[in-house]
């Protein structure tokens, strides 16, 4: 009997509406009830009752007399609707609901003359998604009607929440007509479900033999979100339903309150308005009680109605209050339009009386009407005849006695812009659970800052695989699609969460080991000037004088100067340091290499002489041995003129060896000219150690050939193990390979050549005479 209410809603707006001062002062609005009896034959016979003014109504016949018809109000169900909007468009009259939400009846060429009190379905379900992305549901469940609107919805729903990153699960269509059948199927399907979040749109009906059919399969509590708060009340009436709701959600458009209304329901008495034909029925089904009748035998057990029943603590369910309001909205959204049609006519000075007007004026001044009603609330219309409105969102929350209620958490405003459709108070949020938190409903857990997001394959894009960011990339929020590449000058925390400075390094003299070089380098440089010193004191001796005193000075020089030319590896990298690094070392060492060249041959040429003043012993003279030794060095020297000439080497950074360090180092500039410069050394070093080796049986006595193979030995030894370790070697660990075999080959020519002979010259000096050579000794 709640449409008993709405019409007494009706008649206290109208009532309300007579005695204002301001709304239609000069006017009293009338009103007749018709009672279609749910049937779409009888709203469109009462319909042309209205129209016509005859009981018996004969089309495009009018028989009135007195006040006009200004509008109709109704119906109740959208079927009944739309077959009166059919009727009244071709009228232009205007009609306007407070309960038909339908979406084809936005449509105004087909129905020109429906406006409604309320929001379209489709503009509900539109607003019910924004509640699903406020809440971050990225995996829910759509749950409707396989009908028009089910379709529609639906439809409207993927469009709306794909873009925003949310993924539907499964679409469960549930037949318009009652299917046991269907209901259980869904309800499996249900059952295999892994979204938490199941927005509904589905009949009242439908909707709750779903949920009795829940209630009977083990299902983990879900989150319900449906556009309509009556899904809400009648679920939440349903024994035990805590078992399958974690939480329900719905809507209910923000209309305008009809303050005063249960007061005047509280004073309605049926002796009050005895020309009221439905005032008793309801009275027998609000108050259980039966009104005695003359014929009726009475039962044990009846009560009897006395009229003097109270309505005052009978409270309307929810439910209904959302159609009371409407109903109540719908009339004075009538009268604003009567007042402000009559207020244009008086202004244009036509002085239209207001008993006579014709039903598509009034229409078209509804269309635009634009009002507040007495509680303050704006009423408007738009485009489509439905009203502009925001929707309270409503929460099932259970109170500590176990009982549900329907709670308004938040607002929502479809015409506000993008960044402010939803107002939540959070603080109004409770849930039946040990965190007071929003539950989630996801595929896959959400991946955190260090990880990005991989997606499953055949699976939608909500469901992937959290993969932590590699080397050199960080990802600093939730779910992000991929990982970002730090900058060069930064590198990827241990969490990638975030960037942090690279640090500038080289081998410097500081650290432990570029101070460690740094003394071998000075100590090997100090011994060859040591062992100089001894040659030249000792330079008259058999020993220093045996195979050219003269380029054993070059050499002990050039080794000195080797192991010095180590410090220009070290320190922080600049242009003149860089230039002067690979070509001094180039340019010492193939002096040092070629006076050992010479050196050997001087050896293996004084075995070939066989009478005096031969070429060979001509060959022999100081000046051809250091001849050998400037020619090899001024080969290396243009070779490295022509280095510096092209492309020279540079300082550069290296961004690549070291992920959390930007090592400072010398570009070799041109790799091929590089390349020939060790090429060339790399040749004099073979040939000199082929020559040595081809010595090395000479009497030891004239010669040290064994001493100068083995050191050519260890030198080559050294080189040939630096290739692989340099271009393996990464950051100050290259710098450090190459110093390491400078110091290397340098000790290993000075102490295979020079530490022998200087043992013979400082703790043998006998063995160092011409006395003792003659004697036929060994060195």
């Amino acid at each position: 009997m709640w449409g008993y209410r709405v019409a007494q809603s009706f008649v206290f707006a109208i009532e309300e509406i007579n005695r204002s001062t301001h709304l239609l002062p000069n006017l009293t609005l009338g009103f007749s009830i018709r009672n279609s009896g749910d049937s779409a034959h009888g709203a469109l016979y009462e319909t042309m009752g209205f129209l016509t003014g005859q009981e018996e109504p004969i089309p495009n016949y009018t028989c009135q007399h007195g006040s006009p018809q200004a509008a109709l109000v109704g119906d109740t169900r959208s079927s009944l609707s739309v077959s009166m909007a059919r009727l009244l468009g071709l009228y232009k009259f205007p009609q306007v609901s407070y309960s038909s939400s339908l979406p084809s009846l936005s449509d105004k060429i087909q129905f020109p003359s429906f406006i409604r009190t309320l929001t379209s379905d489709l503009t509900s379900s539109h607003a019910v998604t924004q509640l699903i992305i406020h809440f971050q549901w990225s995996w829910v469940i759509i749950l409707a009607h396989d009908d028009d609107f089910g379709q529609q919805a639906s439809s409207l729903a993927s469009q709306v929440l794909t873009p925003a990153g949310v993924c539907i699960e499964f679409y469960l269509y549930v037949p318009s007509h009652q299917s046991l059948g269907k209901i259980e199927e869904t309800v499996r399907k249900m059952q295999k479900c892994t979204a938490r979040v199941v927005l509904v749109f589905l009949s009242n009906y439908n909707f709750q033999l779903i949920l009795y059919g829940l209630l009977a399969v083990p299902v983990s509590g879900q989150v319900w979100v449906s556009k309509d708060t009556l899904h809400m009340a009648l679920a939440l009436t349903i024994p035990g339903i805590s078992q399958v709701l974690q939480g329900t959600f719905g809507l209910l458009y923000h209309s305008s309150r009809a303050i005063g209304f249960p007061e005047f329901l509280a004073h309605l008495r049926p002796s009050q308005t005895p020309e009221d034909m439905f005032i008793k029925k309801f009275w027998e089904f609000t108050f259980d009680c039966m009104w005695p009748y003359q014929n009726i035998t009475v039962t044990e057990g009846v009560q009897f109605c006395t009229g003097n029943e109270s309505l005052k603590n009978k409270p309307h369910p929810f439910p209904e209050v959302s159609k009371i309001d409407a109903a109540y909205t719908a009339v004075y959204s009538i009268a604003h339009a009567l007042h402000d049609m009559i207020s244009y006519e008086h202004q244009d000075g036509k002085g239209t009386n207001s008993q006579d007007f014709q039903p598509w004026q009034l229409l078209h001044v509804l269309r635009k009407v634009h009002f507040k009603t007495p509680d303050g609330s704006e009423i408007m219309f738009d485009a489509n005849g439905d009203l502009v409105t925001k929707f309270d969102i409503f929460q099932g929350q259970k109170t500590p006695d176990g009982v549900f209620h329907l709670v308004c958490v938040g607002l929502i405003d479809p015409q506000a812009s993008s960044g402010n459709k939803m107002m939540v108070q959070k603080k109004m949020l409770k849930y039946q659970m040990k965190h007071a938190q929003v539950p989630t409903s996801v595929c896959s857990e959400s991946c955190l800052p260090g990880f990005s997001q991989v997606p499953r394959l055949g699976a939608p894009h909500c469901c992937f695989d959290c993969s932590p960011c590699p080397e050199g990339q960080f990802a600093d929020q939730r779910d992000m699609k991929r990982c970002l590449l730090c900058p060069k000058e930064q590198y990827s925390s241990h969490t990638r969460d975030h960037c942090l400075p690279r640090t500038e390094i080289f081998l410097a003299f500081e650290e432990p080991l570029g101070f460690i070089l740094a003394l071998v380098a000075l100590l090997l440089a100090g011994l060859a000037v040591l062992v100089l010193g001894v040659f030249l004191k000792h330079r008259d001796t058999p020993v220093v004088r045996a195979n050219n005193r003269t380029l054993s000075y070059f050499l002990l020089i050039s080794l000195s100067l080797c192991a010095l030319c180590a410090l220009l590896f070290l320190g922080r990298p600049t242009v003149t340091t860089c230039l002067l690094r690979q070509t001094t070392f180039a340019v010492v060492f193939t002096v040092a290499v070629s006076s050992v060249l010479a050196k050997t041959l001087t050896v293996v040429l004084a075995f070939k002489v066989t009478r005096p003043r031969s070429r060979i012993q001509i060959c022999l003279s100081p000046g051809t041995s250091t001849l050998v030794v400037l020619i090899a060095s001024l080969i290396q020297v243009v070779l490295c003129g022509v280095w510096l000439a092209t492309f020279p080497p540079f300082p550069d950074k290296d961004m690549l060896s070291e992920p959390q360090h930007i090592v400072i180092q010398c570009h070799d500039g041109s790799g091929a000219t590089f390349f020939c410069v060790l090429g060339y050394l790399g040749f004099l070093a073979g040939g000199t150690f082929s020559v040595a080796f081809l010595a090395r049986d000479l009497p030891d006595v004239f010669n040290e050939t064994k001493f100068l193979t083995f050191s050519m030995l260890l030198f080559c030894s050294v080189w040939t193990a630096f290739l692989p370790l340099y271009y393996s070697a990464r950051g100050k660990s290259t710098v450090a390979v190459e110093i390491f075999s400078i110091l290397a080959s340098t000790a290993g020519l000075l102490g295979g050549i020079f530490i022998p002979k200087c043992c013979i010259i400082l703790l043998k000096p006998e063995k160092n005479t011409s006395s003792w050579l003659r004697q036929g000794h060994h060195v």
